[in-house]
């Protein structure tokens, strides 16, 4: 009976250590830095850091982009930066001084306007495919309707990110949904010190960790610009064992390791 169970542990260990999962590059994690709501802030300050550090990141922009900011987000995705979609209208429930809300939304509304906000990043970047974020973490529209179903079926967003916190540090790749790729949402005002924790936490358990930022050094949720410089200069210090992508080239890669290890 002992010597069953212990078979079976060990088979049950075999199976964890095969899903695994193998980065780049023999390194030990992924970090992936998403950025909310187009803002100006982004713009001035984290892209310029990024820049010089080498590393690339995700920008979800709204329909807030307009004739000065456009050519500065195509000049950023020429460089490699991903545009990624969080609709026109930022249509939020849970946020009081949103402009627009979620609860006048149909699930067939909010995939129009995903559509036509895809449509204006074509025009923006040139490309097709596209990730999303959803506004505000929210996956329901109207009096609660979930939505994420007839996303995946409408085939507008290849993969979407939502919300978490410090604990949202992904491992179990093989059950991970697509559409709901959870991150660390931060809350403004974080130190530097505290985003490079979460980049530990992530190194420490083999996995994926995404961050969520709003505001660097200005608008709203704001990370001041010297803490996201910190962050930034610790993962171009350790580059050899972080891997540092956008969320598409990030998903892609995790899409094709899983077929692989089927």
């Amino acid at each position: 009976m002992k010597r069953s169970l212990l078979f079976l542990l060990l088979l049950s260990f075999a199976a964890q250590a095969q899903h695994k999962m193998q980065w780049p590059k023999h390194q030990k994690a992924l970090i992936v830095l998403t950025y909310d709501d187009a803002l100006e802030s982004q713009l001035n300050n984290a892209i310029p850091q990024l820049e010089a550090a080498g590393l690339k990141a995700t920008f979800f922009l709204t329909g807030d982009i307009n004739s000065v900011t456009i050519p500065r987000w195509r000049k950023a995705a020429k460089k490699g930066f991903e545009l990624g979609n969080h609709t026109i209208f930022h249509p939020c429930g849970v946020v009081d001084d949103n402009p627009v809300s979620s609860a006048s939304y149909t699930v067939h509304g909010i995939l129009g306007e995903i559509e036509d906000m895809n449509h204006f990043l074509y025009a923006v970047d040139g490309k097709f495919y596209r990730t999303y974020a959803y506004p505000c973490t929210e996956t329901t529209v109207g009096n609660g309707k979930d939505y994420v179903d007839s996303l995946k079926l409408s085939n507008l967003i290849k993969y979407a990110r939502v919300g978490g916190d410090t604990d949202a540090v992904v491992t179990d790749f093989k059950h991970l949904d697509p559409l709901l790729v959870p991150s660390y949402g931060l809350e403004g005002n974080n130190t530097g010190e505290q985003l490079i924790a979460f980049v530990k936490n992530t190194v420490r358990k083999g996995g994926m960790g995404i961050f969520m930022f709003h505001g660097i050094g200005g608008d709203y949720i704001t990370v001041s610009a010297e803490a996201h410089r910190q962050l930034v200069s610790y993962l171009k210090q350790h580059k050899k064992e972080i891997w540092v992508a956008t969320f598409q080239e990030a998903m892609d890669y995790i899409e094709q390791q899983n077929k692989l290890n089927r």
